[in-house]
């Protein structure tokens, strides 16, 4: 494997280290005991004992790595499934070459790795090019108010544009063109001079400085190769984040859930798109179908978009970043708006005369009877099946013998392989947990009211995981229970710090619809060691710790502001103790 498992010897031998000063960029990973008498794992009058093992005892890793396997994952001996997975997430995807085989015709990424760097946060960029490692950007292009597009069909506010897919695409095969010219993008990071709440940019008891900025992109109408193109329309960025302890988080009960909804909807606004302030209860939208019908309430993304890992972020990333085919999503991830366009080209119709009559070509599906109307009607076909309902007209058209042959392009097998990958990866053990600078750091934290939102404990229930389409046609062929397939997390105690619950912080430049689930904090601090950046918040607009919270209080309608005023208004040396405790989980 790329990435090399840091062992628990190696990880108690740094933790014997003297004691590195802490600053507001530091990543804390040392501990004060000169005489190398490691208290790992041990309580303390601050820390019980799980808490050095974020994940619990089946999902915590003791080194300092976001790659390793989950003891779960090892004991139900699917270590070599594991290993086979993070090769799919490692490595590139082609066009034509199995068993990384994608792409076309259009795409978001040629890897998974290159939106999560040493499978950790994206880092914030100054241009958008999805070839260049470490992006983790994913664009969001959306109408701010309501309307009626040019097909004359009225759209929401806040909805995304329909001209586009919801992961607009940069890339494409040729002889297409790309849903959206990257060249044309311009991102700008804006230097804040005041903020709406008041404060100085500087903490009053000892002067320091600091500095917010946030992105503001631009895409002209001019880069949007659809027909027709998006009108009334803003972009902003979202980044990804660590792929690690994705596993523990489905294995949270949605019962338990709801007991954090009802006890928070007592003293904030909760995003009436998830709670129902008057009933108490779920709102009718903070339910998410699953493939096969089965309801769960959303817990993933920062829209809160998705509901099990099964179906989720890493299970249609696979498909939608890298638009890989496979059995139980047998089609494109493509949009009218573009397939109409790109039927309209004179170059890409000739360019599929000219090269697609081969049937052994992957243009051949294509290139119908070889006339100019029936290359654009066909591709105008193709290119629209974006649908399951559409799969039997994709397959009609890829003909046997081709590279395009109605095989899916990731195996059941395979798929399956890579969610045991994704399903098991460990949370890193925590860190320092026996300093006193830390204690004191965790002190604060919950005194100061952070951890009403960043909830620093779960206990997973039985952990009995929904199963899509893919792995129970796999598990149907070899005789096995889909149910006992996959990394199980039964009944630990997990701490991720999120509430799982969307907040508002009102910032510059907001998140699209103002409501950001609360991102989880553990393995955070290990993030420039193991990536080279400490970027943080929804779009890397905070470069450190220090600038995440103060975003926090940069509006006095925050969520958060009467939390992080008190680290605001606190002494240089309370600042470095709760940024030392961020940095240690």
């Amino acid at each position: 494997m790329i990435y090399q498992r840091i062992s628990k010897m190696l990880l108690l031998g740094l933790l014997a280290l003297p004691m590195a000063s802490c600053s507001d960029n530091d990543t804390v990973v040392n501990n004060d005991k000169l005489n190398g008498d490691s208290q790992f794992g041990k309580s303390n009058d601050v820390f019980d004992a799980s808490e050095w093992y974020p994940g619990g005892e089946l999902g915590t890793d003791e080194g300092m790595s976001y790659s390793a396997e989950t003891p779960a994952t090892t004991k139900q001996g699917l270590s070599t499934n594991f290993n086979k997975g993070e090769d799919f997430f490692e490595h590139l995807y082609t066009i034509t070459e199995a068993p990384r085989k994608g792409l076309g015709p259009a795409w978001v990424r040629t890897s998974c790795i290159h939106c999560h760097p040493n499978y950790g946060h994206g880092k914030r960029k100054n241009q958008y090019l999805g070839d260049d490692f470490g992006n983790g950007y994913l664009l969001v292009v959306y109408h701010p108010t309501a309307g009626v597009d040019a097909n004359g069909k009225a759209y929401a506010a806040n909805s995304y544009i329909s001209e586009v897919t919801g992961m607009p695409q940069t890339k494409a095969m040729a002889p297409f063109t790309a849903p959206i010219d990257e060249k044309q993008m311009k991102i700008e990071w804006k230097e804040v001079s005041t903020m709406p709440s008041g404060l100085a940019m500087k903490f009053p008891k000892d002067g320091e400085a600091f500095a917010l900025q946030y992105p503001e992109v631009t895409i002209p109408q001019s880069a949007f190769n659809t027909n027709p193109k998006p009108n009334n329309y803003e972009v902003r960025l979202e980044s990804t984040i660590g792929i690690y302890g994705t596993g523990l988080l489905d294995a949270i009960d949605q019962d338990e859930m709801k007991k954090v909804y009802q006890e928070e909807a007592k003293y904030v606004d909760l995003n009436p798109g998830m709670w129902d302030k008057a009933a108490n209860d779920w709102a009718s939208t903070a339910w998410y179908t699953l493939a096969d019908g089965t309801k769960k309430v959303k817990k993933f993304t920062y829209a809160m978009t998705r509901a099990s890992l099964q179906d989720g972020p890493g299970a249609n990333a696979i498909w939608n970043i890298t638009n890989v085919t496979r059995s139980d999503r047998h089609y494109l991830y493509t949009t009218p708006a573009w397939a109409k366009y790109q039927s309209e080209d004179d170059n890409v119709i000739s360019y599929i005369k000219k090269n697609g009559a081969d049937e052994t070509s992957i243009l051949h599906p294509y290139y119908a009877d070889g006339t100019d109307e029936g290359i654009k009607n066909r591709v105008n076909e193709l290119l629209s099946c974006n649908t399951a309902a559409k799969k039997e007209t994709f397959e009609k058209y890829l003909l046997k013998g081709a590279p395009y042959n109605g095989e899916e392009e990731m195996s059941d097998k395979d798929y399956y392989d890579f969610m045991v990958w994704h399903r098991g990866l460990a949370v890193p053990a925590a860190r320092n947990l026996d300093n006193a600078e830390v204690q004191q750091g965790k002190k604060l934290f919950t005194q100061w009211g952070c951890a009403q939102c960043h909830k620093p404990s779960w206990k997973t229930g039985a952990d009995n995981y929904w199963v899509d389409n893919s792995i129970k046609a796999y598990a149907q062929s070899i005789g096995k229970d889909p149910s006992t397939m996959l990394p199980k997390y039964p009944n630990q105690t997990i701490y991720p710090y999120t509430d799982l619950v969307q907040h508002r912080l009102f910032m510059a430049n907001d998140i699209r619809t103002g409501w950001c689930r609360t991102t989880p904090l553990w393995g955070r601090g290990l993030s420039s060691m193991l990536t080279g950046a400490d970027d943080r918040l929804h779009d890397c607009r905070a470069r450190n710790v220090v600038e995440a919270i103060m975003w926090h209080c940069y509006d006095k309608r925050s969520d958060a502001y009467n939390s992080a005023i008190n680290f605001y208004n606190a002494s240089k040396e309370e600042r470095d103790a709760v940024v030392a405790f961020i940095n240690a989980i």
